[in-house]
């Protein structure tokens, strides 16, 4: 039976720098569905400047991911991803990173982890905090914390979203995505997708919450991506390459409770964008 390493809890790792160009920001933003009309995300010479999506940020982060123990990957499962922006990130630099797991909740079935990873300027100051919830399957049952019960984030029942974006995810969406770093198989070769029991290779569930960034920024802030200052999301239900995804919002304190719908339904649930 996999087995939750405890005694990482509150281990941070060391430092990691991460430097980054205009190149990969433009990448990130083609690997989530911006096109040659979004000309801030993807033109280095743009009017104003080129202009970084808040989510690159979870990019960057998870090259500090922090030690989790001996853990069964394929058991691993990513459930939660969240981020604030304390800044707007430049278009090139270098960020400095710490990961650390946070807690590991007990939930019976599985072990939840909490993992934070913070990034900074070479001078220290804050830019980032990025947040992963992880579900590891069958790792539960060891008598710990069940950890905070989760706050439900339901559209108000019966209202029309304030905004909806269609947008289709292109075939390639998966092949160049990965070039962010994430080289898992299982979005790219059919072999490794049947193995996991899909009958096909899934987008990667961060290039999903890209795809919802970008439809929030586009759909209810003009395309001004330094109005976004956070998106928590949770991943309901895997999305394939060439599904249309429609990411409604219903404006509240605060931002946006946010869903992503493709035609089989929920894909992100129990979303908040924070708007500043």
């Amino acid at each position: 039976m996999p087995k939750a390493d405890l005694s990482v809890i509150g281990k941070k790792n060391d430092p990691v720098e991460v430097e980054y160009s205009w190149k990969d920001v433009a990448l990130y933003a083609l690997s989530v569905g911006a096109t040659e009309k979004e000309l801030s995300l993807v033109y280095e010479n743009a009017p104003g400047g080129l202009k970084v999506l808040p989510s690159y940020c979870v990019i960057l982060a998870g090259r500090a991911f922090p030690d989790v123990g001996d853990v069964d990957w394929p058991l691993f499962l990513h459930g939660e991803q969240r981020f604030r922006l304390h800044k707007p990130l430049p278009a090139g630099g270098k960020v400095v990173q710490v990961g650390e797991v946070k807690n590991i909740y007990d939930k019976g079935k599985g072990a939840v982890y909490d993992i934070g990873i913070t990034g900074r300027t070479e001078d220290g100051e804050l830019l980032y905090e990025a947040g992963y919830v992880n579900f590891y399957l069958g790792a539960g049952g060891f008598g710990g914390d069940p950890g905070p019960k989760a706050k439900r984030l339901d559209p108000p029942e019966g209202a029309a979203p304030d905004f909806s974006v269609t947008d289709k995810v292109p075939a390639v969406q998966a092949a160049l995505y990965r070039l962010n770093g994430d080289l898992n198989p299982l979005h790219i070769d059919p072999t490794a997708a049947k193995r996991a029991g899909f009958d096909r290779p899934i987008l990667h569930g961060l290039c999903t919450y890209g795809h919802a960034t970008r439809a929030v920024i586009n759909g209810c802030l003009d395309g001004d991506t330094d109005r976004l200052k956070g998106f928590d999301a949770r991943f309901s239900s895997p999305v394939y390459p060439g599904d249309t995804l429609t990411t409604e919002g219903w404006k509240t304190d605060g931002g946006y409770v946010v869903r992503v719908s493709t035609a089989t339904g929920p894909v992100i649930t129990n979303a908040f964008a924070a708007i500043g």
